[in-house]
């Protein structure tokens, strides 16, 4: 266009000058214009797919009652003639009757065997002659026009026993049959045959225990209320009785352990027997009574109740102390009051001195009492159980037992008899020594 101005001498607009913006373009944004429309905003709570049916691709309005103007899909009109389907006959090879159906077909396909035909599965049913059955299949308890009345049900029905068994004919056969006498009979005269013919796939049924199975079922379906609720309640002290013989397998195991540090502690010697002669500590794996004795007094002393000593600084109440520590278990809790109970003693006496110090001890005691008691208890179960073992392996004999362990035994039973709390059920698992 600038060289025709030239050519014609006209006059051109003067060329704008060449910037790094006109060529780049600048990074200024568009202005809006001010009568564009604004695309509508969704309320707030509305889901997405909920405001999308409000409004269309133009973003009109929704109708006031349906209309189908929104749809513009053109009808398909060709010149092209639809094919033609006819009414036509059909048989189905797995009927044996000759039965015709009808279906629509098209007259240009060739025929072809009706398709469902093939899932009509026919059950190979074994025969026999009389003279088989004379020398195989002959039974006492079936007669040969029963067992031939059998296999004629069996092949009409497809081996469905239910059925055969309601079609059995009765008035003929006046002995009643079941379904596992059907099946049990049946299935003998398909193993003796395949059997004597070599086939090495035999399926052998046992009527007695299908029998017994049914029985038990039935017995399980005809439980009623109070038999289910019994049951249950049983099963709820079984777990019982579990948990109660696993806290008297911890608790022996407790024992057991305490022992044996008595027993280490009896095999270290202290700093203090430095001065003691050689000849005494020649055999340290063999202490003598007192020294066990007071080793185990000692462990002991360490199994009662460890209550904190409150030495912080600042104000505490003394009735503090005389709480119980968390490692303290709830039945040693309940075994503590029913023995105070018993006793006479309040559960919470004034909190003095002397009375938090003397209480504390009363209950540690309480609680080594019923340590010793568990204890006890454990060892008068298992010499029992080796009693009955010893007379059950020596038929005759009788296990006498010593006058100490006997007069220990009742003498400590007669004197923690006051207030027993343990429940010992079951036999320890491993047995202390």
């Amino acid at each position: 266009m600038a060289d025709v101005r030239d050519i014609m001498e006209l006059e051109r607009p003067p060329t704008p000058e060449i910037t790094k913006e006109t060529i780049l373009g600048s990074d200024k944004p568009k202005k809006k214009l001010f009568n564009a429309p604004k695309a509508p905003k969704r309320p707030e709570g509305m889901h997405r797919e909920v405001f999308a049916l409000l409004y269309n691709d133009t973003k009109d309005a929704p109708p006031l009652f349906p209309s189908d103007t929104c749809y513009k899909q053109k009808i398909d009109l060709t010149m092209r003639k639809p094919r033609k389907w006819t009414w036509m006959p059909f048989t189905n090879p797995a009927r044996k009757d000759g039965a015709v159906f009808y279906h629509w077909r098209r007259p240009s396909d060739e025929p072809k065997e009706y398709p469902f035909a093939k899932f009509n599965k026919k059950l190979e049913i074994p025969s026999y002659t009389d003279a088989e059955y004379q020398q195989y299949l002959k039974d006492d308890q079936w007669t040969k026009e029963e067992t031939d009345h059998l296999m004629d049900l069996a092949a009409r029905f497809d081996l469905r026993f239910i059925i055969m068994e309601d079609r059995f004919d009765k008035e003929k056969f006046p002995i009643k049959r079941s379904v596992e006498d059907l099946k049990d009979r049946y299935f003998k005269v398909v193993g003796l045959l395949g059997k004597f013919n070599g086939d090495k796939k035999i399926y052998t049924y046992d009527a007695d225990h299908e029998k017994r199975r049914k029985e038990q079922l039935k017995r399980l379906h005809e439980r009623t209320t109070q038999q289910i609720e019994e049951e249950q309640f049983l099963l709820l002290e079984l777990k019982k009785i579990e948990a109660r013989k696993k806290e008297r397998e911890r608790k022996t195991q407790d024992l057991q352990k305490l022992i044996s540090q008595a027993d280490n502690q009896s095999e270290t010697p202290k700093k203090t027997d430095k001065k003691i002669p050689k000849k005494k500590l020649a055999n340290p794996s063999r202490p003598s009574r007192v020294d066990t004795s007071q080793h185990i007094l000692q462990a002991i002393e360490t199994a009662g109740i460890k209550f904190p000593d409150y030495k912080n600084s600042g104000v505490s109440l003394r009735s503090q102390r005389m709480k119980l520590p968390a490692n303290v278990g709830q039945k040693k809790s309940k075994g503590i009051e029913q023995m105070l109970q018993d006793m006479g003693l309040e559960l919470n006496p004034t909190p003095n001195e002397d009375i938090c110090m003397h209480f504390n001890e009363l209950r540690s005691d309480m609680v080594l009492l019923m340590e010793l008691k568990s204890a006890l208890a454990s060892c008068e179960f298992e010499l029992q159980s080796f009693r009955h073992q010893y007379e059950a392996l020596n038929p005759g004999k009788t296990l006498t037992i010593p006058s100490q362990l006997l007069s220990v035994t009742e003498n400590d039973n007669k004197q923690f008899n006051s207030g027993e709390i343990i429940d010992v059920v079951g036999s320890p698992g491993n047995p202390n020594t």
